[in-house]
């Protein structure tokens, strides 16, 4: 409580108003420019945390900012409900994932209302509703239609004893264990959804028309990870079975001493011989149970296997062996590498180990003559071409395409373009999660749900073995359906889909979540997409904002949305870390709960700390005494503006002077905060806030209250307050006898002219040290300023009559004189 402020009664006293009267209610409005604002929806896990209000009330607050500004603010709230966490509840305390999901909900809803935030809760969206994932069904069905849905075999993380699919995050410790047996897990191929993202990763790559931060560019430039080069075909000795490799460089392929498969990778089983195929099988399992960020360590030990069999170089038809070896990888371009040792670090480490032929290809311009057999380490290839055939004595600059070309006339190769980015992998064995709409029959294949029957709903009445093996595949009838071709027997897909597809078209929703007709109401489209505003973790750069992008292309493809882009601009938020600087967690006792921080010091306080702490998009610890600061802040807030509520007549002894010099730190204060909202710069707000604040108290002291100034500055305080504190704002609004609501007043519109200065102090140096200062006309030429110091007295004296031999004037702040 702040003195008699009772911040309990207060808030919840216009929280009560603001919902009863609709205040932030979202409708078409032809007459204003709509602002499409959104912040990230939270998963329903049980509590928010200060990790939540960091990143939802600074949101608010620039949503409530435009708002002032005029234009018409959807800015809607909803739960992204799917998820593995509602199944472990359901394992762990025997309750249904639908019953622990929706109690959290609720509770969640409750502790959100407590912000202050303007959500339009008329548009809230559930994506484990019926009503939303029947959509998300129906989205599936169009990009199976459109060709960019398929099924194909594909490794997941297993667990023998449990005999189901583990998740990430189930899957613990450095030896690769289950998390509830502690056997160790090992990969497994099953037949999955994937979704063709690599159709849209040129597109992907152009940012161009919105405004999103460059670290979130480079991150997805990265992951996409787009390679200019040449795809060349080798053949095995036995069989002539071709093994396609990707390279960059194809210069060197006369340095390819020897081939590496994944151990993964099909032609292994075929190709390798029988003495080897025991040694084989045991390399295959160990790499089975590494994750691919272990197996392509650049400090780990390598490893691999002598398959028995030879390749044809392409480029000198010499014979080379062919390894497996774990650093290579089936989930980047085709599974199988020439390996370059004299020229690519991890490939000359192999090549020492297993006693293989380093050969030099390139040499340097400014390295001595090099030699295989002595080489430390490789060498980049950097210069001239040697030991390279015809294409011997070729410069480094021109040497890619000349062996592109070389290639391509011998048939056995192609210019090439590869990309790290693979196809999105949608199936989970799980339970809770949207039901993939898809049937099985054995005479007429895979085909989707008729879209009539939409949505698949999930049984409820499911039974949950520990192990945490899907119910759906358990269920004694779910799964059984007719063909929708030829009405026989079939069998309903029991995958789920990853929950980011949920998430991909959650914006769409909240245009109209109680439409029926479709997935949003084409009006509403039209109105208010694209996001103008999205808000959100960096996190997420590579995962939810790929797929969002890649989805709403998708659909502009089908004619079901329009334009680049589904965002417009993107700010990313930092994170909260705890006292210890470390992140929260409930284990290590650092957790922050809001809700005593609003039970103690009230909802506009924990959002102002929040604003003030840390630059919003670092982040940094949480520090429980610096929230007293804003606590003092808004204290002195509440007292000036009630206290001078009854002091209406004007002190005779209030100069101009002190009038001007408030409306100008009035101004000041206004085009500064006006600048850091339209830039997402909150910190500052806060502290220009402060500042002012303080200039109001000094203000008062020398006479201003009831002047025009200080009217002027009492009101435009509060609207600035406002978007940060929008109860306390409002409730001094009212006590002002101003009209309801301050939150849909007009945002104060800056006076330029108050902001001129007329005077100015400058320093004046003799010999580099500062002798005196002087006062002139902030419009005074370099003549008026030179003379106005030579004439101080201070000036002359350590010039001791002497003629200067220089003067210099830096406009505005320092004249230096040289004597």
């Amino acid at each position: 409580m702040i003195d008699n402020y009772n911040h309990g009664e207060i808030e919840k006293k216009w929280q009560d108003k603001w919902e009863a009267d609709e205040l932030y209610r979202s409708v078409i409005d032809e007459n204003k420019e709509k602002h499409y604002a959104l912040t990230m929806l939270p998963y329903p896990s049980g509590d928010l945390h200060i990790g939540h209000w960091y990143a939802m009330t600074p949101s608010d607050a620039r949503a409530r900012y435009m708002r002032m500004k005029g234009f018409n603010v959807l800015f809607p709230m909803g739960f992204d409900s799917f998820g593995l966490p509602a199944e472990g509840a359901a394992i762990k305390n025997n309750i249904h994932p639908k019953k622990w999901t929706y109690a959290n909900i609720e509770r969640m809803r409750v502790q959100m209302r407590t912000m202050g935030a303007m959500f339009d809760w008329k548009r809230e969206m559930i994506s484990s509703d019926e009503s939303y994932y029947k959509w998300t069904e129906w989205f599936f069905i169009q990009l199976f239609k459109n060709g960019l849905a398929y099924r194909k075999m594909s490794p997941v993380d297993w667990c023998p004893s449990c005999n189901t699919t583990l998740a990430r995050e189930q899957v613990w410790g450095d030896d690769r264990h289950c998390e509830r047996c502690d056997t160790p897990v090992i990969k497994k191929e099953l037949d999955q959804w994937f979704f063709r993202t690599t159709n849209y990763a040129d597109e992907l790559l152009s940012f161009e028309g919105i405004d999103w931060p460059q670290h979130v560019k480079t991150l997805q430039t990265n992951w996409i990870g787009r390679s200019e080069g040449a795809s060349v075909v080798f053949k095995t000795e036995v069989g002539n079975h071709d093994m396609e490799v990707f390279t960059t460089r194809p210069d060197t392929l006369w340095g390819a001493t020897f081939m590496v498969l994944s151990p993964e990778h099909p032609l292994v089983d075929v190709i390798s011989s029988e003495e080897k195929r025991a040694e084989i099988e045991a390399y295959k399992d160990e790499a089975a149970r590494q994750s691919d960020i272990e197996r392509e360590a650049t400090d780990k030990e390598k490893t691999g296997v002598f398959t028995g069999a030879y390749a044809i170089n392409p480029v000198n038809d010499e014979k080379i062996p062919i390894w497996i070896a774990d650093y290579v990888l089936m989930s980047y371009g085709t599974g199988a590498i020439m390996a370059v040792p004299a020229h690519d670090q991890r490939d000359f480490e192999f090549a020492r180990k297993f006693d293989l032929e380093v050969r030099v290809v390139v040499q340097p311009d400014d390295m001595e003559t090099l030699d295989g057999a002595t080489m430390e380490e490789s060498v980049p290839a950097k210069g001239a071409l040697v030991n390279s055939g015809p294409l011997t004595g070729t410069p480094g600059d021109k040497s890619v395409v000349a062996a592109t070309q070389f290639i391509a006339e011998k048939g056995t190769g192609k210019k090439a373009v590869n990309y790290k980015l693979r196809d999105w992998l949608i199936s989970r064995q799980r339970y809770w999660g949207s039901p993939i709409p898809m049937i099985n029959c054995e005479k007429c294949g895979w085909n989707p749900v008729p879209e009539d029957q939409l949505p698949v709903v999930l049984p409820e009445d499911v039974e949950w073995k520990p192990t945490g093996e899907s119910p759906l595949k358990l269920h004694p009838t779910w799964k059984h359906v007719e063909c929708p071709e030829c009405g026989g027997e079939a069998i309903r897909e029991t995958d789920t889909m990853d929950t980011f597809m949920c998430s991909s078209w959650y914006p769409l929703r909240y245009l109209s979540p109680d439409f029926d007709e479709g997935p949003f109401s084409q009006e509403e489209y039209d109105y208010w997409m694209p996001v103008d505003t999205y808000t959100g973790g960096i996190e997420h750069a590579t995962m939810h904002l790929m797929y969002v992008r890649f989805f709403h292309k998708a659909l502009r493809d089908m004619g079901i949305t329009k334009g680049a882009e589904p965002m417009t601009q993107l700010r990313n938020q930092g994170m909260v870390l705890g006292e210890d600087h470390d992140k929260m967690s409930k284990s290590k006792g650092n957790v922050v709960a809001p809700d005593s921080l609003v039970n103690k010091y009230g909802a506009d306080v924990v959002r102002a700390y929040l604003m003030f702490f840390a630059r919003w998009d670092m982040g940094g610890p949480w520090n429980s005494q610096g929230i007293e600061g804003t606590v003092r802040w808004m204290r002195r807030v509440w007292t000036i503006f009630n206290e001078t509520a009854t002091e209406t007549d004007v002190s005779p002894t209030c100069s101009a002077e002190t009038k001007k010099s408030l409306r100008r730190k009035l101004h000041e204060t206004l085009k500064s905060i006006t600048y850091d909202f339209e830039n997402v710069g909150f910190n500052t707000i806060i502290s220009s806030l402060m500042e002012l604040m303080n200039e109001m108290y000094k203000a008062r002291k020398e006479g201003a209250v009831g002047t025009p100034e200080w009217v002027e500055t009492a009101e435009t305080y509060l609207l600035m307050l406002a978007p940060v504190a929008p109860h306390i704002a409002e409730e001094l609004w009212e006590r002002m006898g101003k009209e309801y609501s301050i939150h849909t007043q007009d945002w104060p519109q800056v006076d330029e002219s108050a902001i001129v200065v007329d005077e100015v102090e400058i320093g004046v140096q003799v010999n580099g040290k500062v002798r005196d200062r002087i006062v002139v006309s902030a419009s005074a030429d370099e003549a008026t300023v030179k003379a106005v110091a030579l004439a101080s007295e201070n000036v002359q004296k350590y010039l001791e009559g002497k003629e200067p031999r220089k003067v210099i004037v830096i406009k505005g702040r320092l004249v230096n004189i040289v004597k």
